[in-house]
């Protein structure tokens, strides 16, 4: 149980922290008069991450598994994802945020990990980051039942993305 608070502790203040980051570059966007695309399901993502996370400790709660090789294998796969987390707002800088802005001095970033995987932030921190959570719980049913529920969520949410981009970037 030890293993279980402190890790949810961690996780939760990482993630905190990343919110910060995101209230306080969303506010500035806004003054400087970004735009905001994909709105409704920016909402329906966030609550589906709070929801994922919350199902992972209920059931690691319930399973109450002792610590094991596959908590160590989702330990290090989330810290990986964080790892990718911090590394994209730095490289995004004050246009990092949970949701889609696109400003008026917004430029492409050319960045070797941006030019080999479209979407970083999604495919190399929050799917891995997902995974590992579940995985660091021992929550296999969340897991297989959460991950394609968000999976559909997302694929909309970088429909909307790819859309904003095309719109304000020919050359995407």
């Amino acid at each position: 149980m030890t293993f279980l608070i402190g890790f949810v502790v961690f996780a939760t203040v990482l993630r905190l922290g990343s919110l910060a980051v995101s209230i306080r570059n969303e506010k500035r966007l806004r003054r400087e008069g970004a735009v905001e695309y994909g709105a409704g399901t920016s909402r329906v993502l966030a609550s589906t991450h709070v929801g994922f996370y919350l199902a992972a400790i209920a059931e690691s709660v319930w399973r109450a598994a002792p610590f094991s090789w596959v908590n160590a294998t989702g330990l290090v796969v989330y810290t990986l994802s964080m790892v990718m987390l911090f590394w994209v707002i730095l490289t995004l800088g004050r246009f990092w945020t949970v949701k889609i802005f696109i400003a008026g001095d917004h430029r492409l970033n050319s960045n070797w990990v941006f030019r080999t995987v479209r979407h970083p932030n999604y495919f190399l921190n929050i799917i891995p980051e997902l995974v590992g959570f579940a995985l660091a719980l021992q929550a296999y049913m969340t897991l297989i039942v959460g991950l394609p529920i968000y999976a559909v969520i997302l694929h909309r949410r970088i429909q909307e993305e790819e859309q904003a981009m095309r719109d304000r970037f020919p050359e995407y």
